[in-house]
């Protein structure tokens, strides 16, 4: 594998995510290749990478959810011959799914990379020798190579900082003042999404020049300097995807297959995408909001998820999207939808505003934001019928997080059998009817 470094920080809030962005356009701006990751399943983070690392997809890295010969293959597609691989944590450090296990430190440990710990230096001085040191030796499987303070009020805070953390002996890479502007816009799901910001180019960066001026670019580069493959490694073009290894994580849906694709069906996995095309597939993306049905000639249909809900209006007046989608079902394609593409299946989305939308009607289920409900988490999966990814009885892992819940269709049969990361029991959990099906559920992987 390449060699890289893990952005992790004590908690969610820290700056991790800017300081990750901030870096990767950094050295993009450079002329390195660097490959960035990101833990655990968020689909957003990774499209602010891609831009930040002039064009470079970004991968998902999830410790709980994908077993050890998917998260190889994953890494392997995603590093395709980078100098160095930057890998966004997620949360705390230490922070797991369930029985401490999937944390972003059991994925540094497994692939043997250092943390960069991002530091929230707001609000304390000498303290933050206690939080570091504790961090540092709390698992001795994982490496603190370095630490940046984000949030530095004052030359005077930063000589306080500095002091406290010198007898520990680690590098501080960076101390970084308060940016405000920096903030990235979100929603009730996370950030908005990167096609949604106006000046992301702008913002990249600016982070980039708001590292560099707080950067200690010969602590930095000593750490980077065992790190980085050697410099006669033949490398592509950084706005060229990686060569494709074929991760083994789920069989395509068909060998034609339509992909939803466009800011209302933005939460696709790249591995999956990936894996289907390694395998054989062809895939033909097409766009429900600019009302393009999927292509004629397509075997499946998948629907991802999204953000359906802030353009219901626009869907359901869109009638070439709509005819697409039951012609296909009608020639016996596979249709199947995650989330925001289930609510798509349905016969009705009703939204914030209690406005209800007709939906395609090939599912008889019906969804609703207008009493939101946030359902969060990962789930173990088993399949009650037989389906695309497996028969009845197949196991996989995957991760729920949506506000809206199914107002209609207990009476559809189920498509899954749900647990959340502990084993608790969540019930029955999606419909299919004959060749369509789908569910609130993001598969990343079979479980065995």
């Amino acid at each position: 594998m390449s060699a890289g470094i893990v952005i992790a920080a004590p908690a969610s809030g820290s700056g991790k995510t800017t300081v990750t962005l901030a870096l990767l356009r950094l050295l993009a701006r450079e002329g390195r290749i660097v490959a960035p990751f990101k833990t655990g399943p968020d689909y957003i983070d990774g499209a602010f990478h891609r831009a930040a690392s002039a064009g470079r997809p970004c991968c998902n890295l999830d410790a709980f959810a994908m077993r050890p010969a998917t998260l190889n293959a994953v890494l392997a597609w995603g590093a395709g011959q980078a100098e160095l691989v930057v890998v966004e944590g997620v949360m705390g450090l230490f922070d797991a799914a369930a029985n401490d296990e999937g944390s972003t430190a059991d994925l540094a440990a497994r692939l043997g990379l250092p943390i960069l710990l991002v530091v929230d230096a707001a609000r304390q001085s000498q303290s933050v020798a206690a939080l570091v040191h504790g961090f540092r030796s709390f698992r001795p499987d994982v490496a603190i190579g370095g630490v940046v303070l984000n949030r530095v009020a004052s030359p005077r805070h930063e000589t306080l900082l500095r002091r406290a953390l010198a007898p520990l002996g680690l590098p501080i890479l960076a101390a970084l003042p308060p940016r405000e502007d920096l903030a990235l816009p979100s929603r009730h799901l996370g950030l908005m999404q990167a096609e949604e910001r106006s000046g992301l180019d702008m913002l990249l960066d600016t982070a980039a020049d708001w590292l560099h001026n707080g950067l200690d670019r010969a602590a930095f580069d000593a750490l980077l300097a065992p790190l980085v493959l050697a410099p006669d490694v033949p490398v592509p073009p950084p706005a060229l995807p990686p060569p494709a290894l074929p991760p083994p994580a789920l069989p395509p849906l068909g060998q034609r297959i339509a992909v939803a694709e466009d800011v209302a069906f933005a939460f696709a996995y790249p591995h999956l995408l990936a894996g289907w095309q390694a395998q054989g597939a062809t895939l033909l993306p097409f766009s429900p909001l600019a009302d393009e049905a999927p292509d004629a000639t397509a075997d499946a249909v998948f629907l991802p998820g999204g953000y359906p809900e802030l353009h219901a209006g626009r869907l359901a007046a869109n009638r070439r999207l709509m005819a697409g989608l039951r012609a296909a079902a009608v020639r016996g394609a596979v249709l199947y939808g995650e989330c925001g593409g289930f609510m798509l299946l349905g016969e009705g989305l009703t939204d914030a505003e209690g406005r209800r939308h007709a939906m395609a009607g090939l599912l008889p289920i019906a969804t609703s934001f207008a009493t939101p409900c946030r359902h969060l988490g990962y789930r173990r999966i088993t399949a009650l019928v037989d389906m695309p990814f497996g028969p009845a009885g197949s196991r996989f892992r995957g991760h729920e997080f949506h506000y809206s819940v199914q107002t209609a269709g207990a009476d559809a049969p189920s498509l899954f059998r749900a647990a959340d990361a502990e084993g608790a029991d969540l019930g029955a959990m999606g419909a299919r009817i004959g060749n369509v099906c789908g569910s609130y559920l993001h598969l990343i992987d079979r479980a065995e």
